[in-house]
């Protein structure tokens, strides 16, 4: 019983710290056209084309989207390449 407990334990440790629960979310603007931010979503996020195309759809009518889960880290690089391209995101945990 004891052993079970335990393992219960480091078993909920491991789990905060993998942190896959960060959200990458892409928030409308005025600016880009539907055409770019498709493009960039799917050189930045590796999304096909009708993925990127519903993920912009939202944001122009949702005002946001989340475009991409997983961990901090990985998200990092796919936020700073959209910010790069003039468009707004933001991490979320």
């Amino acid at each position: 019983m004891e052993q079970e407990k335990y393992s219960e334990e480091i078993c909920q440790d491991v789990d905060l710290l993998e942190d896959d629960g960060c959200k990458l979310v892409l928030y409308n603007d005025d600016y880009h056209t539907f055409d770019y931010v498709i493009l960039a979503l799917e050189r930045v996020c590796g999304h096909t084309a009708m993925q990127a195309e519903q993920c912009t759809l939202l944001v122009h009518y949702n005002g946001k989207c989340v475009v991409k889960t997983g961990g901090y880290d990985d998200l990092l690089p796919l936020h700073t390449a959209l910010l790069d391209r003039q468009l707004t995101s933001e991490i979320l945990r």
